[in-house]
């Protein structure tokens, strides 16, 4: 039996790896696979890749039937960046995508789903949020909370379908809202935070003042962050879980980091790091308009899927930080 992993990025690959660590075959699927950087996260021969979209049902039908695929990790999207850029193109892969994904698993009756998506589907609510810890059932208030993003908006389709296939059809699924993923490798598609400790880490290596000058680079309150390792373990613990009944778990650190606490991490490796403000943050993480104040509920993943994050923010950078400039 063989795990198809949608989407050949960096989560994608660290996900093929644990299973092959594990003796289990797994197909990295990509619709324009970097051969060169999955190579430098896993190379083995429980692993192939295969070229392929999944905008492209039948093609993925026909991958999933000739290759014996009884469970799918759906990675593959376009960030929220590349949508802006090309809506349509995003709606077409973020949505068609993972519903081409649900209705494979239908139609050849697979034994578990895992579906990738973020806990932006809810940063629209964090200015009327005053709990402790945010939880994956929060309240949702149709126009005033719409998304603030059409990814978001593509995350919360998806989350949606996957509860619609599973409550009318019983497709095993979990969904899994990643907070902001910290990663680095050579291929395409580097995180947010990836372009923010890049913007810290060349000036440090250069012992150069880090000038910064994006204010979407930088925000107000806190943010959750979870180390792409910790994604793939996830991953893998959703495919194990035997009664993933909740259906959306979040999959974070549960705990929030300020934009200086993420300095003072990133200068426990350059402690002569020096940061100078061109300008000020845009509001919260990325831009959005609410500033967070606190941090997901990740004791569902705890419970159901046997899931807790291994790897802190401390341990994400010094990890990744040799792959960034």
């Amino acid at each position: 039996m063989t795990t198809l992993i949608t989407g050949a990025g960096i989560i994608g690959c660290h996900t093929a790896r644990l299973l092959a660590e594990r003796g289990v075959r797994s197909i990295l699927m990509d619709r324009r696979p970097a051969h060169a950087a999955i190579a430098c996260i896993i190379d083995h021969p429980l692993v192939s890749i295969v070229q392929a979209d999944v905008t492209d049902f039948e093609g993925l039908m026909t991958l999933a039937r000739d290759r014996d695929v009884n469970q799918i990790v759906h990675t593959a999207a376009l960030l929220s960046t590349a949508i802006r850029q090309d809506p349509v193109a995003g709606l077409q892969v973020n949505v068609m995508g993972t519903a081409h994904v649900l209705e494979a698993a239908r139609q050849l009756k697979l034994s578990r789903v895992v579906i990738a998506s973020s806990t932006t589907v809810g940063y629209s609510t964090f200015g009327d949020f005053h709990g402790t810890a945010f939880p994956e059932d929060f309240e949702l208030r149709a126009l005033t909370h719409r998304p603030g993003s059409i990814y978001a908006a593509t995350k919360i389709m998806g989350e949606h379908l996957a509860l619609l296939y599973r409550d009318l059809y019983g497709t095993s699924v979990a969904v899994l809202r990643y907070a902001a993923v910290i990663g680095a490798w050579s291929g395409p598609g580097t995180s947010v935070p990836g372009k923010v400790l890049s913007s810290l880490l060349g000036p440090a290596r250069r012992k150069e003042t880090a000038v910064l000058d994006d204010p979407y680079a930088m925000w107000k309150g806190g943010e959750e962050f979870i180390d792409a390792r910790d994604c793939a373990r996830a991953n893998v613990a959703a495919l194990d879980a035997r009664s993933p009944t909740q259906g959306v778990y979040h999959i974070g650190l549960g705990t929030l980091t300020s934009f200086d606490e993420f300095v003072t991490t990133v200068s426990q490796l350059y402690p002569g790091l020096k940061v100078e403000f061109a300008v000020q943050p845009a509001g919260g993480f990325a831009g959005f308009a609410h500033i967070r104040e606190a941090a997901s509920d990740i004791s569902a993943a705890a419970r159901e899927l046997a899931w807790t994050p291994s790897y802190s923010l401390t341990d994400s950078v010094r990890y990744f930080a040799p792959l960034l400039g």
